[in-house]
């Protein structure tokens, strides 16, 4: 083909995807960005918890304005998830990142995967930085961990976002059914790989982890119901996890909880728009209450 030809071509080609309704192109939520890289942290380590190593990382100076703030990621993912919202949220927080029990950095014991097991490491790892009370971001396992730390541990909670959170195993779609889920589960392998002390054990991991969704979190209203800290439940318009009635179950429950739908995006809206899930983030921790 001569360079001229390919020109015509190329022009053709862009004039079609213009011109194609946006239906058939691929929309934001539909799409799963690359995961990114955490900055250098101030600190990092493992601190010995229930029977496991668990890894963490701090950013920014302890001296900084409002608590510390702890973000707790999902299932079968790890800390550099969050990579979009440290640097912003460490210019004016103290950040911790913690990789939950068997995954990313962190080891595990014999013990069954359970939230409330994961909450208390939570706590261990703040108990050894000296931090008696934060504020806590958590993403789907991550969220279901900060619920749980509200409900049990509220004197150590200051204020819970809570994205793509279930408080019942009903409350959870089949993911099987979404070729982005499929495309994270993939990924998660890789890098489960990468980091673990253990990178054969994926597929025992994905069975064990798989269990506790099965069974986990299985909490009433009335449960729901005993969180007094300032929370805001929050999910994706276009979530291909969680169902949106147990969504607002969730933020019609809870004392004076505030419900966010962000637009757009989906279970993985910190990756799919960093900028808008970072402003709200930010909103929320600057909130008075």
């Amino acid at each position: 083909m001569t360079r001229a030809l390919q020109a015509f071509a190329t022009l053709l080609l862009a004039a079609q995807l213009l011109a194609a309704p946006a239906s058939a192109q691929s929309e934001r939520w539909m799409t799963l960005p690359p995961t990114p890289s955490l900055p250098t942290p101030r600190s990092s380590g493992k601190v010995e918890v229930n029977g496991a190593a668990i890894w963490y990382a701090v950013f920014g100076p302890s001296d900084r304005g409002g608590p510390p703030v702890v973000l707790l990621h999902g299932g079968l993912a790890n800390s550099n998830y969050w990579g979009n919202q440290v640097p912003a949220l460490a210019e004016r927080h103290q950040v911790i990142v913690i990789d939950s029990r068997g995954h990313g950095r962190s080891t595990r014991s014999a013990a069954p995967y359970g939230y409330e097991l994961m909450a208390s490491d939570v706590l261990g790892v703040m108990d050894k930085l000296g931090v008696r009370q934060a504020a806590v971001v958590g993403w789907s396992d991550g969220a279901i961990i900060g619920l749980s730390l509200a409900m049990h541990h509220p004197d150590r909670v200051a204020r819970l976002f809570a994205f793509a959170a279930n408080s019942d195993p009903s409350g959870v779609k089949d993911v099987d059914k979404s070729p982005v889920f499929q495309q994270f589960i993939a990924r998660a392998e890789k890098e489960y790989e990468a980091l673990s002390a253990t990178p054969k054990d994926y597929r025992k991991f994905v069975e064990e982890i798989s269990a506790m969704w099965a069974g986990q979190p299985h909490w009433t209203k009335d449960d729901l119901a005993k969180i007094t800290v300032p929370t805001w439940i929050v999910d994706a318009d276009h979530d291909e996890a969680i169902e949106r009635s147990n969504t607002e179950l969730m933020a019609d429950t809870i004392p004076k909880a505030g419900l966010l739908l962000q637009p757009e995006v989906s279970h993985f809206s910190m990756l799919q728009d960093p900028a808008q899930f970072t402003a709200d983030v930010q909103h929320f921790l600057d909130r008075k209450w």
